[in-house]
């Protein structure tokens, strides 16, 4: 391990052809131990999964009224194409047993290995049935204001205190545009394509090598935000260009779908492996507005959608459970801004409803299924037509802060929410929540967290 920082890494000439070796340093921020390096992976499902087709009831009445609701859209509970068994309760597509090749993994798989968490009834208690203000207030982490200037990942990384302050890459959003939830995150690399992240394509090596020289030196001339920001974009350009470009072979058997989304979660997992301090990547997975042509039961197209999901998540977790071990320090977290409805439409499909899946997939999950099954029965309906929310999506987004990235302030990642209580599907630490009325026993604030208390209103 080389315990270089960013600028003696640069300074070391491992950014230019001459200087390239075998592997990238992997840089080192300081006592191990004193600093969190964790990674969380935010999967946005866009345009509203159906949660009752990813997961449903297999017994009991709930299965009656799910059956009676949809006689086309349906997943069976035996036969071809019959639902997978989760606790006797749910079961879950049978798209998430799909592999992408002989050495792959399923997202079922890792749910019998006990590293997938399925949390059901999840959701905004802010109703809405619109795209745009349902994931503008999941993402902003501010349930009916949608005018948040940052969004619930951005303060995080402004409110804890256990990073070093010297990280190439603490953020990655990967796509066209950067995630809602990284919003206002100056230090966020937005990335959709390692090829084509470069400085330009314009002139020879030597060229684009003064330059890059010279960039620097202007850049460098200052050291407020802006100019610090833009330093660090061209020492991610110089790192991409040279050690994530061209061919990637995945470890430990893992197979990526042949798509956009197994792309972009292959250049997760190959940033990830850099050492680079990586420690939050947003990626968006769309296609799941399904008012029309679902699909039949088991198959078509939701079918398949679930089917890219299922290898991606396998396929990054596997991929990061080779020789570089990250497996275990990650947290994946897969979100949609909203369900469907119970009843499917005339047109095979669903229309916009309310509580939703949440899954949750990490080296420190504890899998199985978790949160309170609300019922199906039309007085168990939310507006007697949608799957109730009993779970608020940031009980789940709480606990993976506290006890997977120890950060406590929930006041200030997401702001108005007081009533968090740990859901358990994570393992970790339960540091007390730093909600309204948090108090010291010494009065001020400290570092010293066992001296957290909890005010009486």
């Amino acid at each position: 391990m080389c315990n270089l920082h960013r600028r003696q890494f640069l300074a070391s000439g491992a950014l230019t052809v001459g200087g390239m070796v075998a592997g990238v340093p992997r840089l080192a921020f300081g006592d191990p131990d004193a600093v969190n390096d964790e990674l969380v992976v935010v999967v946005f499902l866009r345009g509203g999964i159906d949660g009752l087709s990813l997961a449903m009831p297999l017994g009991g009445p709930d299965r009656g009224y799910y059956e009676a609701s949809r006689p086309r859209l349906r997943i069976p509970v035996t036969g071809p194409g019959a639902a997978l068994p989760l606790n006797g309760l749910l079961g879950l597509h049978p798209s998430a047993n799909t592999r992408a090749g002989a050495s792959a993994a399923s997202l079922y798989d890792y749910y019998g290995a006990g590293r997938l968490a399925v949390v059901h009834a999840c959701g905004l208690d802010h109703p809405t049935r619109s795209h745009f203000d349902a994931q503008a207030y999941m993402e902003l982490g501010t349930p009916g204001v949608g005018g948040t200037g940052a969004g619930w990942l951005t303060r995080h990384f402004q409110t804890t205190g256990n990073l070093p302050p010297d990280i190439i890459m603490p953020s990655l959003a990967v796509g066209s545009s950067q995630q809602a939830s990284l919003l206002g995150n100056l230090e966020t690399i937005n990335m959709q394509d390692p090829d084509s992240f470069a400085l330009d394509n314009i002139g020879h090596w030597e060229w684009r090598q003064a330059q890059r020289v010279a960039l620097r030196q202007m850049i460098a001339s200052d050291s407020d935000l802006l100019h610090q920001t833009s330093l660090q974009a061209l020492d991610a350009v110089g790192i991409i260009e040279t050690y994530v470009s061209g061919q990637y072979t995945p470890q430990n058997g893992a197979i990526y779908p042949d798509n956009g989304f197994g792309e972009q979660m292959s250049l997760i997992a190959r940033l990830a492996k850099l050492g680079l301090g990586l420690r939050a990547a947003t990626i968006d997975y769309g296609g799941w507005d399904t008012h029309d042509g679902q699909g039949t039961g088991s198959t078509g197209f939701f079918a398949n959608q679930v089917a890219t999901l299922s290898q991606g998540m396998a396929a990054l977790y596997q991929d990061l459970d080779g020789a570089s071990g990250i497996a275990q320090r990650l947290t994946m977290v897969v979100m949609s801004e909203f369900g469907r409805r119970l009843r499917e439409n005339d047109d095979s499909g669903t229309d916009h409803g309310h509580g939703n899946v949440m899954l949750v997939m990490g080296g420190h999950v504890n899998g199985g299924v978790h949160g309170a099954w609300p019922g199906l029965h039309n007085d168990q309906l939310y507006d007697g037509a949608d799957l109730a929310v009993t779970t608020d999506y940031r009980r789940v987004l709480g606990e993976i802060l506290i006890r997977r990235l120890g950060n406590n302030r929930l006041d200030q990642v997401f702001p108005g929410y007081t009533t968090y209580q740990p859901i358990n599907v994570v393992q970790g630490t339960d540091l007390p929540p730093w909600l309204p009325g948090t108090v010291f026993l010494d009065g001020f604030e400290s570092g010293d967290r066992s001296r957290w208390t909890r005010s009486v209103p």
